[in-house]
């Protein structure tokens, strides 16, 4: 009886966004920072970035390759990608049955407003550990309403203008109260180590063409050089230096699909002063040359 339900309840999101999810790939809506997601295929093992978020899928499965940890999360589950960790992900469907999600973006000022509202004391409610950085959950039936009444809202261009940031506001405060809320508020504790290294990212976002100023980084964490190495592997399981590189290509790869551009223009919009260097490092790191993305 219980499966049959969660059953129901599947489908009547993937009604919802169906007709929303007008191609293959992540879809505009009409809210900001909210997009619907379809795959009509498997898509094979590969490089993945995702901007902090929050993915529901109705649909379908995903599995995430992060580090030595493997993250499954299909239809009825929802994963939260707390910081923009690169790692690899495998997509499963089919024709008759795409993959189906909707994506949200963490507003990390409204996050903030939330916990305060809710109380939640800074230090006395935050783990002292540094959380996982991406994680999973079921989707309970609190927050598949809200998803639900999310997409409805989107359907109805005078409810989405009125009602979007509050239902947007609903869901994150759902989460809140939900199974993986320490990694949520680990992101907005301002004195907390990953927090710290969650705005060094927003700038390395924010400027990733440029050379890596790690001390730049480390001022933006507040946190000493030393300090900042360290916290920044354990969040993020990469070195600044390396997680630039990945960063990087993984920029170059979504012009070269998008935009058509040739390799050399591709290489140094997104920081390589050396066109041969990009190409080898693209190949090693996707197992196929960067002139091959734009055939493809």
């Amino acid at each position: 009886m219980l499966l049959t339900r969660h059953l129901d309840a599947n489908a009547a999101l993937v009604a919802l966004i169906q007709p929303l999810a007008t191609r293959d790939g992540f879809v505009p809506t009409r809210l900001p920072g909210v997009h619907v997601l379809r795959a009509s295929c498997d898509v094979a093992r590969g490089p993945q970035i995702y901007e902090p978020s929050l993915m529901i899928i109705a649909q379908g499965s995903k599995v995430a390759y992060l580090g030595a940890r493997t993250l499954e999360y299909g239809a009825g589950h929802y994963l939260i990608q707390a910081l923009p960790v690169p790692f690899e992900c495998e997509t499963f469907a089919m024709a008759d049955a795409p993959l189906l999600g909707v994506s949200i973006a963490i507003d990390r000022s409204l996050l903030g407003e939330l916990v305060l509202a809710m109380g939640l004391v800074p230090g006395r409610n935050t783990p002292a550990q540094t959380p996982e950085s991406m994680t999973s959950a079921v989707l309970d039936d609190g927050m598949r309403g809200c998803v639900e009444r999310l997409l409805r809202c989107l359907h109805d261009p005078l409810e989405c203008q009125v009602m979007g940031q509050a239902r947007l506001r609903e869901l994150l405060f759902v989460a809140l109260r939900g199974p993986q809320a320490d990694v949520l508020r680990a992101l907005v504790e301002q004195q907390g180590q990953f927090a710290r290294v969650a705005a060094s990212l927003s700038h390395l976002h924010a400027h990733f063409t440029e050379p890596l100023n790690v001390e730049t980084l480390a001022s933006c964490a507040n946190m000493s050089t030393s300090t900042f190495h360290e916290h920044f592997k354990r969040s993020t399981l990469l070195s600044p230096v390396q997680y630039l590189k990945r960063l990087r290509l993984l920029k170059a790869q979504q012009l070269l699909l998008s935009e058509g551009l040739g390799v050399a223009q591709v290489a140094h919009r997104v920081g390589y002063q050396s066109t041969s260097q990009f190409s080898r490092e693209y190949k090693r790191y996707f197992e196929r040359n960067p002139g091959d993305e734009r055939v493809a």
